[in-house]
């Protein structure tokens, strides 16, 4: 059901890279939109199909592997800015809107200067990853639910839930943590009891160049510990993983190559033309 006001900021969920993912409800948006501020892992087919020729599309990407990232202050002002001369706008974001994104800076920008909003929800990346590779993620007799969790860094997880991680029947999905997976399953080593679990780590899911890797967590540092995996990536760990090899559909004739353009390369910042001037 529409809501009978019209919003003047769309917050949009794209899906996890395979275009025909998005929702009738997110490409609607899309489609009426004047101003698109959109991220990198968003799929450039999107563009391509659904955005009007006249809509000035404006990337604002993060890669903060690359300390490459359009500050949020400058993202919240170009949001507002173009709000208040009266044109519609996506802030288009990879996966689901809400999922270890930076909305709720977003959300109180919005409330703060009194713009209207409605939030479009998309398919996270758990999901597409998991889906594409053949991996249920709560499969009766594997796991009894799943967790979302991130290990950007070392302090965000201590060692007392490490320890009850490690001994959970639960699949763990693991967002923006392929710079530290060493250290990840180091931490599964030490802490946890971890029979019958493996990791699995799924490059670029559900577009063409889809790859996935699994290994035991005892055999990971050996057979994948020095691999430099290609972004975006998930980590799952859990009895799960174990399905992948049965269950996986996609073709393993995968292309190779990136999907997402990096924000150092490719990537397109608002016009200095323009007749405000961008926070940083």
């Amino acid at each position: 059901m529409i809501h009978p006001h019209t919003p003047q900021v769309y917050l949009v969920g794209a899906g996890p890279g395979d275009p025909d993912l998005i929702t009738m409800k997110a490409v609607k948006a899309v489609a009426s939109a004047e101003v698109i501020l959109c991220d990198r892992l968003v799929s450039p087919e999107i563009i391509d199909r659904y955005v009007n020729k006249e809509t000035e599309v404006i990337y604002v990407g993060k890669e903060c592997s690359k300390n490459a990232s359009t500050p949020q202050s400058l993202i919240n002002t170009l949001m507002i800015e173009y709000a208040e001369q009266g044109k519609s706008v996506v802030r288009l974001k990879g996966g689901d809107v809400s999922i270890f994104s930076n909305v709720l800076d977003e959300l109180k920008a919005l409330k703060q200067n009194q713009i209207s909003y409605e939030i479009i929800p998309g398919i996270t990346a758990a999901l597409g990853a998991a889906a594409y590779a053949g991996m249920p993620l709560t499969a009766r007799d594997h796991a009894t639910s799943v967790r979302f969790l991130t290990y950007y860094k070392s302090e965000i997880l201590s060692d007392a839930y490490w320890k009850e991680l490690g001994n959970s029947d639960d699949t763990l999905v693991f967002y923006m943590s392929k710079g530290n997976l060493n250290a990840l399953v180091e931490k599964f080593l030490e802490f946890g009891a971890m029979d019958g679990k493996k990791i699995a780590v799924i490059e670029q899911a559900t577009t063409p160049y889809q790859k996935v890797y699994t290994s035991t967590l005892e055999d990971f540092k050996r057979t994948l510990g020095n691999k430099t995996f290609v972004s975006p990536s998930l980590v799952i760990v859990g009895k799960v993983v174990n399905l992948h090899e049965e269950f996986s559909w996609l073709s393993a004739e995968t292309q190779e190559g990136l999907y997402f353009k990096s924000v150092t390369n490719g990537s397109i910042l608002p016009n200095p033309q323009n007749l405000f001037e961008y926070a940083v």
